[in-house]
């Protein structure tokens, strides 16, 4: 379903995504994050759809749809390092870090840290551009500190 989206994705020559591509493809990470640890929590789920609708101005169906496409997505994407550095070269570094922090959210939702969770947070954030200074700024705002 997503075969010609992702071979644009990781064209060697990457276009700048739309913005809802971008988004879509934001989202995948959401998920791919939220799935990581092999828990896909209801609690993720609902919290994936109010990030979304906050960070995108969607309504509650909107989000829920946006997610389950991005769902879809992450299931056909190519490795993390791939897909990760593919949207690295298509969408602006604003919305990246922005997707850290959101990624963050979905990793502390559950209130714990998870290993797995964190060992691919870093690496997402490494590969998109994001130093760890910036990552960890991002986690300090998401935890309140």
């Amino acid at each position: 379903m997503f075969a010609d989206f992702l071979r644009r994705l990781t064209a060697p020559a990457i276009d700048p995504l739309t913005e809802g591509d971008a988004r879509l493809a934001l989202t995948a990470l959401l998920v791919r994050i939220a799935r990581s640890d092999e828990d896909y929590a209801l609690s993720e789920i609902e919290l994936i759809d109010r990030i979304t609708a906050s960070r995108y101005e969607l309504s509650p169906a909107d989000a829920r749809a946006l997610r389950t496409e991005a769902e879809q997505l992450e299931a056909e994407a190519p490795d993390t390092v791939k897909f990760t550095t593919a949207i690295k070269h298509a969408v602006p570094y604003e919305d990246r870090l922005g997707v850290i922090e959101s990624l963050w959210q979905v990793v502390l939702a559950d209130g714990q840290r998870d290993d797995a969770e964190d060992a691919l947070l870093r690496t997402v954030s490494r590969f998109l551009g994001i130093s760890d200074m910036d990552s960890a700024l991002a986690r300090q705002r998401v935890q309140g500190n």
